[in-house]
């Protein structure tokens, strides 16, 4: 779990702007999420 967040504060856009564009937030968390899993599975 914690390699997880890890990876996402590696998307500057998702660590710093989730005040600006509170509603796009949960979006944005999701998409990185769904692509570091499919980066991860093709990489095993």
């Amino acid at each position: 779990m914690e390699r997880a967040f890890n990876r996402l504060k590696q998307w500057r856009g998702i660590a710093s702007r989730y005040d600006k564009h509170a509603p796009a937030f949960p979006g944005g968390v999701l998409l990185a999420a769904t692509i570091i899993t499919t980066r991860t599975a093709s990489r095993n």
